[in-house]
């Protein structure tokens, strides 16, 4: 799946941060939104030399980063405004009240485990004894594998598919859709278990790269030290994580290439898989997790799978015994006891450039909301998302939608052939707005009041095998795999569904007291954002029923190749804010520069038919002193404003399918000749580009 908003993703459970101000204490009130403004304007600066700085240098001045963040932007207040609703309702519902619901009593008392430092610090050591004497206990290749699926179903994981490795214990395994029949769901194999955000951590040969390798070995010596090691052996142990790890990133797939969906879709029998890695004995695997038959296997790495055989004839059984134990230290989370949390945070500073954890209220909201979810998620609807929003916002993706038709529709570069096939898909795309419309049922998870490493792990068990119940199943369209309170939204392209939560359909994004120049600019850009996503470098590859099929004519691939080589080359470039020498592949961001641009430009579009609905002008200034054009761009731009530490820019970069904030404004928009407009801006202005890009 492709993400609107998405750099934490390939931190998975390492990291734990947000973007509001962290008060130690949940506010007694709700804080202030952010919305936008016409006075957000820096007359000091010229919109067609750095639109970005125009539009968002004034509120970064008046708003400085606060020292607990490493990224600043007007969505700040969103995820505080949005954690302290959560956090009313879990305080209340913490209460051993025997009139709670089901659900109630599971979030509530989830809450309650996790918010018990008391206990935590008490039994933290306690509850991870028989996790390391698990652990010590693996004699044989049998028992690495027996030890491996355990971990798969109690520590905390993330399937990324395409743009990324999953981060489990050596390796994926999930329930999908096929890539052939994305009616039915199969078993799917991934390349994963690196610790550090990317393959490119563990194998630059840079200065900075090298010192992030060695803060990390001194951070798995530590956690050893922790959990009852000499020194002396955990400064060796700590060595062999490295060794082996760069072992696995040696063995993975890049990233660039893994954004080809043909090349991560290889099928395979069963006989097939353990052909790969003999010494891992996968039937062993399947009966410990209790999967299901699947029809056939997709492994997305086949060249991982055969190094790792070859790292288990080259390391011995001990290594393997260290990698696991530092995988189950590093998975114990942010949230036990404090020599713990703190060692963790002290290797986030090394990350993001951190500088202050979050509170423990807001760590256990996150907890809830990642494992409770859907749960969770019915009380913030209720408070945030009533339906009149969800309308309105419905009546924005039909004009988004309707102007990408019109779109195709005018391409001289497609042939009638392929316009007919992608106007099929465009209809077929199924739209989910705000949250689920059926709830998940966690009835099966035991969630107790005094234990917080139990409940963690009931939970990710529960969602594991909830995941691979559905191998040989019909896929579920209407399911979601994000909570309803996120601030995100993503594009599905095995599905053919956009899905937008209630989290970000809220101020600044989506502001039902705005008119619609400000909310097509903002959230209508990130609805366009996803459309686009279906028919970017990989979701064109996928057909209306979400089938990997390719429907276009061999001239209209080539014209497209053309266009999207112009996006690509135009994002490659050096990002002087991430350090000397640090330069984006524009290869990697090549599907959301893609969504970026053709998301804004049907945005626009649709605000178009949406004015002269209202009788409305495009260019007439209104009482804020700007025209709806104006009000458009800066509205999406200000959605961007971003300040990030150095060292997450950095890591951003490096790792991240979406380019800096500050190119995703510039780039865009100075491809955009009704930005040109909107500020008077002549061809050859830095906003004003002479050789625009353009695929949709």
């Amino acid at each position: 799946m492709r993400f609107f908003y998405a750099f934490t993703v390939v931190l998975f459970s390492t990291l734990s941060f947000s973007q509001a101000a962290s008060p130690s204490a949940p506010p007694k009130e709700l804080p202030k939104l952010e919305r936008f403004r016409a006075e957000l304007a820096d007359p000091a600066v010229d919109p067609c030399t750095d639109f970005y700085k125009y539009t968002c240098g004034k509120w970064h001045r008046e708003n400085p980063m606060p020292s607990d963040q490493v990224f600043w932007g007007p969505a700040g207040p969103l995820n505080l405004w949005s954690q302290t609703l959560l956090v009313q309702t879990l305080e209340k519902l913490s209460a051993n009240d025997p009139k709670r619901t089901a659900n109630e009593q599971k979030i509530g008392d989830y809450y309650h485990a996790c918010m018990d430092e008391k206990t935590v610090e008490a039994h933290a050591r306690e509850w991870l004894k028989p996790e390391l004497e698990r652990i010590a206990k693996v004699r044989s290749q049998r028992d690495l594998i027996a030890a491996i699926a355990y971990q798969h179903q109690t520590l905390p994981a993330a399937w990324a598919q395409q743009d990324n490795q999953t981060n489990s214990t050596l390796f994926g395994f999930t329930g999908w859709p096929d890539y052939a029949d994305a009616s039915h769901n199969v078993a799917f194999l991934d390349q994963g278990g690196m610790s550090l955000p990317g393959r490119s951590y563990y194998l630059d040969q840079d200065e900075k790269s090298k010192d992030i390798r060695s803060k990390f070995v001194k951070h798995i010596s530590n956690l050893f030290v922790l959990a009852g090691a000499a020194q002396q052996q955990a400064d060796a142990d700590a060595q062999v994580v490295l060794a082996l790890e760069t072992d696995l990133a040696k063995a993975a797939m890049d990233a660039i290439s893994r954004r080809d969906p043909n090349n991560t879709n290889n099928k395979m029998t069963l006989a097939q898989v353990k052909a790969l890695a003999p010494s891992l004995d996968f039937d062993q695997y399947l009966k410990l997790v209790n999967a299901p038959a699947s029809p056939h296997y997709i492994v997305t790495s086949p060249n991982f799978f055969k190094g790792v055989e070859t790292m288990l004839h080259q390391h011995p059984l001990e290594h393997w015994k260290v990698y696991l134990r530092s995988r189950m230290l590093q998975g114990s989370g942010n949230l036990m006891s404090a020599d713990f949390v703190n060692e963790n945070f002290d290797f986030v500073r090394t990350l993001i450039g951190a500088k202050e954890n979050q509170p423990r209220w807001r760590r256990c909201v996150n907890s809830v909301d990642g494992n409770l979810g859907e749960a969770l998620g019915q009380a913030y609807v209720a408070a945030a998302f009533p339906p009149e929003n969800k309308a309105r916002v419905l009546k924005m993706v039909e004009d988004l939608e309707n102007a990408l038709d019109k779109d195709i529709a005018g391409l001289e570069w497609m042939t009638p052939e392929t316009k007919k096939q992608a106007k099929v898909k465009l209809q077929a795309t199924l739209n989910k707005i705000g949250y689920p419309d059926s709830w998940r049922d966690y009835s099966a998870i035991p969630i107790s009041r005094d234990n917080y490493l139990a409940n963690r792990q009931n939970a990710i068990r529960f969602e594991f095998a909830r995941n691979l119940a559905k191998i040989g199943k019909p896929v579920d369209r209407n399911e979601w795999t994000m909570t309803p309170p996120t601030i995100n939204a993503y594009e599905e392209p095995t599905n053919n569904t956009i899905n937008f939560p209630a989290g970000i359909l809220q101020p600044p994004y989506f502001d039902m007291q705005q008119d619609d120049s400000v909310n097509y600019g903002d959230i209508g850009g990130v609805i366009g954002h996803e459309i686009i996503h279906g028919f970017d470098d990989q979701g064109r590859k996928f057909d209306a029923q979400g089938n990997l099929r390719d429907w276009w004519t061999a001239s209209d691939t080539k014209e497209y190749d053309v266009r999207g080589k112009c996006i690509s080359d135009q994002y490659t470039q050096e990002i002087p804010e991430a350090g000397p020498g640090v330069k984006q592949d524009g290869r990697m961001t090549q599907g959301e520069d893609t969504a970026d641009n053709g998301g804004l430009r049907i945005a626009f579009q649709a605000l178009q038919q949406s004015l002269t609905r209202e009788g409305r002008e495009m260019d007439t200034k209104e009482s804020d002193g700007l025209t709806p054009r104006q009000r458009f761009f800066m509205s999406y731009s200000f959605g961007w404003c971003s300040e990030y530490r150095p060292e997450l820019i950095r890591l951003v970069v490096l790792t991240d399918p979406h380019s800096y904030p500050k190119y995703r404004v510039n780039n865009t928009v100075a491809n955009m000749p009704e930005f040109a407009a909107a500020w008077g801006c002549q061809k050859g202005q830095k906003m004003a580009r002479v050789n625009a890009c353009r695929v949709w």
